[in-house]
C-alpha cells in the first residue's frame, strides 16, 4: 500500500498564491480596520442615541459596541477550525465574509445604542472567523518554505490597521456621518465574495474533532454577564448594587463552570491543559495583564481628544495615528529578535516603555501640548511593537507541533478577552470620574458653541469642565499605568535563557500564529 506524499510546492511566490494571498488580506483588512475605526465614534455614539440634548449615553454604555465585537471575536475563533473541517475552508470563508458584511450593513441601520451593540455581535462572529480562516487558507497553498515571505504580505493589514482605522473612521464621520463607518464594509465586502468565489480553490469538508458544546455555552454568557456587571457599575454607584453583584457573581459561575468542564472532554473549546507548561502560562498572564493595560487605556485617546480638546473626528483620527507609526518600526525588529535572544530579555524593555508612557498620560490636562502628547503616543506604540510579538513567540516556542493550533487559539482568546475587560474596566472608571464634571452631561465638543458655554454658565464654568474632564482622563490612565506596571510581575517569568524550539517536529512545519 502507498503512502501519501506531502505536496510540492515552487520556491518563488507565484501568481497562484498571489492571487489567494490578495483574498485573504481584504478579510484580514476589513476584520482589522474595524476594530479600531470605532473608537473615534464613541462620542458621537453618545450624542447619536441620547434621548435628550442635556443626557447623552454613558460612556459606559457606548463602550460595549467595542467590547460586544471583540466578545464576539473571543466566541468564534475557537470555533473556526473544527466549523472549516466541517464545512470546507472556502465555504466558512465565504459564510464569514456575509456574515461580516450582513452585520456591516446592520449597525449601519441601527435605530438605538442597544441595537448597534446587538448588531456588533453579529459582525463579530463573521470577522473572527476572516483571520484564522485566512491563515489555514494561506499555509496549505504556500506551504510552509513559503510562509515566512507571505507572513510579511499578510502583516501589511496588523500593522496599518491602528494607523489607519481612526483616520479612516475620522474623516467618513467628518464628512458623510457615522453611518458610513459601517456602510463602507458593504460594497468591500461584496467584492470581497466575489473575489473568494473566484480566486479560492474549491475544498471538500473532512469533519474530525467534536464541537464542545458545553464549553461554548459556558464561556461566553459567563463573559458577557461579568462584563455586564463591571459596566453598571457607574450608573449603580457602588460594586453592592443586587444588579451589579449578581449579574457579576453569576459570570463568575459560569467561568468557574467552565474552567473545570475543560479538563474533562478530549477536544475542550479551550485547551487549559497547556498552562502545565510554564512559558505559555508566564506569556498568557503577562499577555493577559499588556492587553488590559494598553487596549483599554488607549481606547480613552481619541475621546479625549474629542471631548476635552474639541477636535473634530478626524482630527482625533490623525492624532493617534503616532500610535501606528512607532508600533509599525518596532514590531519587525521585536520579532527578528525573538528568533535570537530570549524573550524574558526583550520583552521587559518594551513593557517599561510603555509604563513610562502610560505615566506619562496621567499628567495630561486640558492644555497639554499637542508635541507632548504626540511624543508620548509615539513611545507608546513603540513599547507595543517590542512587547507583542515576543510574548506570542515566547508561548508557542516550546509547544509541541501538535500543540501549536491550540495553543495559538488559547493566546488569542486571551487577547481578545482582556481588550474586552481593559474596555470594560477604563469605560467604568472614566465615566464615574467625569460625573462631577461640569461637562458630564454635553460630553462632546459642542461645548465651543456660544448658545451651550451661556448655558453651562459662561466661559470660567466650561473651563473648569474641561479641567476636571482632563482630570478624569488622567485618572482613568494612572489605572491603566498600574495594570501595566503589574504586568512586570508575570513578565519576570519568562525565560531567560535560550530554549530550543520544539515547533518543528516529525518533518513538519508549524502553523502561523494568528493575531488580532
Amino acid at each position: 500500500m502507498s503512502t501519501p506524499t506531502a505536496p510540492e510546492y515552487p520556491d518563488k511566490i507565484d501568481g497562484a498564491v498571489l492571487k489567494i494571498a490578495g483574498v485573504v488580506v481584504l478579510g484580514a483588512i476589513m476584520s482589522i480596520l474595524d476594530i479600531t475605526v470605532v473608537n473615534v465614534a464613541l462620542p458621537v455614539f453618545q450624542t447619536e442615541f441620547a434621548t435628550s440634548p442635556d443626557e447623552p449615553v454613558a460612556y459606559s454604555t457606548v463602550a460595549w459596541t467595542v467590547t460586544a465585537y471583540t466578545l464576539a471575536l473571543a466566541t468564534v475563533i475557537p470555533l473556526t477550525g473544527w466549523a472549516a473541517d466541517r464545512f470546507g475552508t472556502k465555504r466558512l470563508y465565504l459564510l464569514a465574509v456575509a456574515l461580516f458584511t450582513a452585520g456591516s450593513a446592520l449597525c449601519a441601520a441601527a435605530g438605538s445604542i442597544e441595537m448597534l451593540i446587538f448588531f456588533r455581535i453579529i459582525q463579530g462572529l463573521g470577522g473572527g472567523m476572516l483571520m484564522p480562516l485566512g491563515m489555514t487558507i494561506m499555509t496549505k497553498a504556500a506551504g510552509p518554505d513559503r510562509m515566512g515571505r507571505l507572513m510579511a504580505i499578510l502583516g501589511i493589514p496588523m500593522l496599518l490597521g491602528p494607523i489607519l482605522g481612526p483616520i479612516l473612521g475620522g474623516w467618513l464621520i467628518e464628512n458623510q456621518s457615522w453611518h458610513w463607518i459601517f456602510l463602507i464594509n458593504v460594497p468591500i465586502g461584496i467584492g470581497a465574495i466575489a473575489y473568494a468565489f473566484w480566486a479560492l480553490p474549491n475544498d471538500s469538508a473532512a469533519p474530525s474533532e467534536s464541537l464542545d458544546l458545553v464549553g461554548i455555552a459556558l464561556m461566553s454568557p459567563g463573559l458577557a454577564l461579568f462584563l455586564y456587571g463591571v459596566s453598571t457599575i457607574p450608573e449603580a454607584g457602588t460594586i453592592l448594587d443586587a444588579e451589579v453583584l449578581l449579574t457579576m457573581l453569576a459570570g463568575v459561575a459560569l467561568i468557574a463552570a467552565f474552567v473545570r468542564h475543560s479538563f474533562r472532554p478530549e477536544h475542550p473549546l479551550l485547551d487549559l491543559r497547556l498552562f502545565k507548561n510554564r512559558n505559555l502560562t508566564a506569556s498568557t498572564l503577562t499577555m493577559f495583564l499588556f492587553a488590559a493595560a494598553f487596549f483599554g487605556g488607549l481606547l480613552l485617546v481619541p475621546t479625549y481628544f474629542q471631548q476635552v480638546r474639541g477636535e473634530s473626528t478626524l482630527d482625533a483620527g490623525l492624532l493617534v495615528a503616532p500610535q501606528g507609526l512607532g508600533a509599525m518600526l518596532t514590531m519587525p525588529i521585536a520579532g527578528a529578535l525573538a528568533d535570537k535572544f530570549p524573550v524574558g530579555r526583550i520583552v521587559p524593555f518594551g513593557l517599561v516603555t510603555i509604563i513610562a508612557g502610560m505615566f506619562a498620560m496621567t499628567q495630561i490636562d486640558a492644555d497639554t501640548s499637542y508635541t507632548y502628547l504626540i511624543a508620548v503616543l509615539f513611545v507608546l506604540g513603540l513599547g507595543m511593537g517590542g512587547t507583542m510579538m515576543p510574548i506570542m513567540t515566547s508561548a508557542l516556542k516550546t509547544l509541541k507541533h501538535h500543540e501549536v493550533a491550540r495553543g495559538s487559539t488559547l493566546l488569542n482568546i486571551v487577547q481578545q478577552i482582556a481588550s474586552s475587560v481593559g474596555v470594560a474596566i477604563m469605560a467604568v472608571v472614566l465615566t464615574n470620574n467625569l460625573k462631577d464634571s461640569a461637562l458630564a452631561g454635553p460630553a462632546t465638543a459642542t461645548w465651543k458653541d456660544p448658545a451651550l458655554v451661556d448655558k453651562l454658565g459662561g466661559e470660567a464654568v466650561v473651563q473648569q469642565g474641561l479641567s476636571q474632564a482632563a482630570d478624569a482622563f488622567a485618572g482613568a490612565f494612572m489605572v491603566a499605568a498600574i495594570l501595566v506596571t503589574l504586568t512586570l510581575i508575570p513578565a519576570y517569568f519568562l525565560p531567560r535563557k535560550k530554549d530550543e524550539s520544539k515547533l518543528v517536529d516529525q518533518g513538519e512545519a508549524a502553523p502561523p500564529v494568528v493575531m488580532h
